[in-house]
């Protein structure tokens, strides 16, 4: 406990520990004697490398974006009373990564009612469709416009509201993209209310652009206090003394450097909710590469398994504390991060820069995100590849390739957790519905609870926007279990000539031979029925004996 009693604080946001981390006063003291603060707050491009210039110097928007943002206030107000005054009051975001993970933080965290559609699943996209479908407004965000979920699931909205004979099919849609996207123009196309983010910021950084603020503010959240206790915040950013960003910049690179290069995320259920997966994305994707990164490893609670670990750096994630409060939620972080959820959002994207430029990787780009999207498209255009189960147990097809004496679930997941090699990681990756088959998640800490490695886990295919990017660019250290399921009732994607069940799976093995093809062992768990089948797994990753 006598770390995190070193406290550095500014505007609310506070981080205990960091100083305490082995390896931080050093690293700060470098940046600062290169004057890092100063020039990441004058939007410097130069700060990681020549390689990195060109890419930087249209990434370092989000320094200073949320006073941008500012200008979108009143047409977002007008907007949401519009849509009230006629009873559309149920806002749904089609969205992917950091188009839709910072909104669900908001939403969580400040209680409103957001329906997030980030899933190809067609019982999940059946689900949302089927939702007050008569009171909906659907934002769809995508930074590219050329995200395939989003323009599918744009059309699938657009066909329900057709076939249900709902007038203003056009104007029941909020498009947000970069300017110049093809969604600006198929916005003008559909009479879609369209509103232009700010292209200087990647999608990972832009929880306070228009991806963020758009369908928050829709849902009736005051944004405005976001903007606030960001720009609050960001004074402390060109600072020397007092600026927790970096102290907590400079802990995370420290500390993966001298071996802790896991971050286990543990929310201390101070009332920040869901900041994990948000945290999780932006840094497995900003560091990931090169062979080298920062894992993320969001854990439930504090008393969830998979929390600490030789090469695990564990950060606690709350809001304020009041005063004489102890930081961490029960557990002794190395680290705690309390404070409002605008300055959280300003104080991780700056610590994940600061913690690149040490690492000495590009934190703005994600050169391997690609290669799946790559192979999905391959595989809708020429089919499914045909695979053979190595065997069956009940309701769950085992897929796999030397499993050994392997003939049931279990002993498949006991021989994946044996391919683990130290400093090594288990990633499971569920392609299912994520709301109404939730249960299959609880498969992460069953699995931590016998393993002495960290276990990730994410839902696909929103981890491909994610964590896909450290799973193929970061340390080659990781073995992956993926998880699909058989639909009973598949969903057509208007115009398009594949339904979303084969999106779903040609995602699922696009991915799937991305990683073969660096050689990690793989299992893939196929539930030919899915509550059965969630139901035998959990029952399996409890029984495993404790394997080291």
């Amino acid at each position: 406990m006598s770390g995190l009693l070193e406290v550095e604080a500014a505007a609310g946001l506070a981080v205990y520990g960091a100083k305490a981390v082995p390896g931080t006063a050093d690293a700060r003291a470098q940046l600062t004697a290169d004057r890092v603060p100063e020039r990441l707050a004058a939007k410097d491009p130069t700060l990681w490398g020549p390689e990195a210039e060109a890419e930087a110097k249209i990434r370092l928007g989000w320094v200073d974006t949320f006073r941008h943002s500012r200008e979108m206030l009143p047409a977002l107000a007008e907007l949401h009373a519009e849509l009230e005054s006629i009873g559309i009051d149920h806002v749904v975001l089609a969205g992917m990564g950091g188009s839709s993970l910072a909104p669900e933080v908001i939403a969580r965290t400040l209680d409103v009612d957001l329906t997030i559609l980030d899933s190809t699943d067609p019982h999940q996209v059946r689900a949302a469709l089927t939702d007050r479908l008569a009171n909906a407004v659907v934002v769809v965000s995508s930074k590219s416009g050329g995200t395939i979920e989003t323009d599918s699931h744009r059309r699938a909205y657009l066909k329900a509201f057709e076939d249900a004979g709902l007038p203003g099919g056009g104007s029941r849609f909020v498009i947000v993209t970069d300017p110049g996207s093809p969604f600006e123009a198929i916005a003008d196309e559909m009479g879609a209310n369209l509103f232009l983010a700010d292209p200087n910021v990647g999608g990972r950084y832009s929880a306070l652009t228009a991806f963020g603020l758009v369908p928050t503010a829709l849902a009736g959240v005051d944004v405005a206090e976001l903007l606030d206790e960001a720009d609050d915040f960001s004074a402390s950013l060109a600072s020397d003394a007092e600026n927790p960003a970096l102290s907590l910049g400079a802990a995370l690179a420290a500390a993966a450097l001298a071996g802790r290069d896991k971050l286990a995320l543990v929310s201390d259920g101070t009332g920040i909710v869901g900041l994990g997966d948000w945290i999780e994305q932006l840094i497995a994707e900003s560091t990931g590469k090169q062979g080298r990164g920062i894992l993320p490893v969001v854990v439930e609670s504090p008393d969830a398994p998979g929390a600490t670990g030789d090469d695990v750096l564990t950060v606690t994630v709350g809001g304020s504390l009041p005063p004489e409060s102890v930081p961490g939620g029960g557990i002794t972080p190395h680290i705690a991060v309390n404070g409002p959820l605008g300055a959280h959002f300003l104080a991780w994207e700056y610590a994940t820069a600061v913690a690149g430029r040490l690492l000495q990787i590009n934190p703005f780009d994600q050169p391997n995100v690609a290669e799946s999207k790559e192979n999905t498209q391959r595989i809708l255009s020429s089919g499914l590849p045909e695979e053979r189960p190595a065997f069956t147990d009940g309701t769950i097809e085992v897929y796999g390739t030397d499993l050994g004496h392997a003939s049931t679930v279990d002993q498949a997941l006991g021989w994946l957790l044996g391919r683990l090699p130290p400093g090594g990681y288990l990633a499971v990756l569920a392609f299912l519905d994520r709301f109404a088959e939730a249960d299959a998640a609880k498969v992460r800490a069953a699995l931590a609870g016998h393993t002495p490695r960290p276990v990730t886990f994410g839902w696909g295919p929103r981890y491909l926007h994610s964590t896909g990017q450290y799973h193929k660019g970061g340390p080659q250290t990781g073995a992956f279990l993926q998880i699909t399921g058989a639909v009973s009732e598949d969903l057509p994607v208007p115009g398009r000539p594949y339904t979303f069940g084969q999106l779903e799976a040609a995602q699922a093995a696009g991915d799937r031979a991305a990683l073969a093809r660096r050689g990690r062992p793989l299992v893939r768990l196929h539930l030919t029925d899915r509550k059965a089948g969630a139901a035998r797994l959990l029952a399996a990753a409890n029984e495993l004996p404790w394997i080291s």
